[in-house]
């Protein structure tokens, strides 16, 4: 397996970096990763991450859910239950970001294509964008999407999109300011971006520390604070507009915790992990489990 040593923050640039935990691979490997931390931006990220060429291997797995769509268990059940009543409240918020309807959408990374499916369903112009063939396939059989293999991005035309969403997605990206680059072109003058991704900085990740689920190691290469999150984007001359919770997220994350801790799901506390999560983020939206990112130019 070929390997990357990073010498230096993905973001800022930094060599303040020091080594803060190390976490396991529950999904595949079962292998151990360290997670860095910069002292100058407060990203943290995994060491030694699979390179491009060995990556793939490491969602290689039936419980990979955003690749197969498993409702084998209670928390995959749980999840595909709560995502059915969230894709409409993330159309509803692209719209009243944008201030459009039936404009067009890009979807980076967009897995077996529900969000997709769904914004088509109401009239907007899709694209998506997903680098593994067999969840293209599946997104093909399920909703009849034709996506794009992800090194399509560069030849998309610029200005083009009125909404470009990554729904736990720029965690994955290798290349992270090339990412935001091309993704900053794409943009319409008055169109808006909208990054979801875990929040390290959240009371459960400090509550489960190296079995918090969503550090999700190897396949998660960065683990962002919105500190970060805004050093990034500044980097690139875009602006962050507002930041907006997603509320299941702490449970979702928190069963999954629960098992990786104890070998064994426990429901009651990991709803009481997660309700505690959301009270501490209620005022302060930058301490919440997952946020979505808008961003604009």
């Amino acid at each position: 397996m070929g390997t990357i040593r990073i010498e230096a923050c993905p973001v800022c640039g930094s060599r303040a970096i020091s080594k803060q935990l190390s976490a396991k691979d529950y999904t595949v490997s079962q292998q151990s990763f360290e997670i860095w931390e910069c002292g100058a931006c407060t990203l943290r990220f995994t060491q030694d991450i699979p390179d491009l060429s060995s990556v793939g291997d490491f969602y290689q797995s039936n419980a990979y859910i955003s690749h197969t769509d498993t409702r084998e268990g209670i928390i995959n059940k749980l999840y595909h239950f709560v995502r059915k009543r969230t894709l409409q409240k993330k159309l509803r918020l692209v719209e009243t970001a944008t201030g459009v309807q039936k404009g067009q959408l890009l979807d980076i990374g967009a897995g077996t294509g529900a969000f997709l499916h769904t914004a088509q369903l109401n009239r907007w112009q899709v694209t998506g964008l997903e680098p593994d063939a067999a969840t293209r396939q599946r997104a093909a059989d399920l909703y009849k999407l034709n996506l794009q293999n992800t090194d399509a991005l560069p030849g998309l035309a610029a200005a083009s999109f009125d909404a470009i969403t990554l729904w736990h997605v720029l965690e994955h990206v290798h290349e992270l300011h090339h990412t935001i680059e091309q993704i900053k072109t794409l943009l319409k003058k008055q169109g808006r971006i909208f990054i979801a991704v875990p929040n390290y900085t959240s009371y459960d990740a400090a509550a489960y520390q190296q079995y918090w689920a969503a550090y999700d190691v190897p396949r998660h290469l960065y683990h962002f604070s919105p500190a970060a999150m805004e050093q990034l984007l500044k980097l690139h001359g875009l602006k962050l507009l507002q930041i907006r919770p997603m509320w299941y997220d702490s449970f979702y994350i928190s069963m999954l915790s629960e098992q990786y801790k104890n070998g064994k799901n426990n429901l009651v506390k990991a709803v009481w992990t997660g309700l505690c999560s959301n009270l501490t983020a209620l005022f302060n939206h930058r301490r919440c489990s997952s946020v979505i990112y808008i961003i604009g130019k």
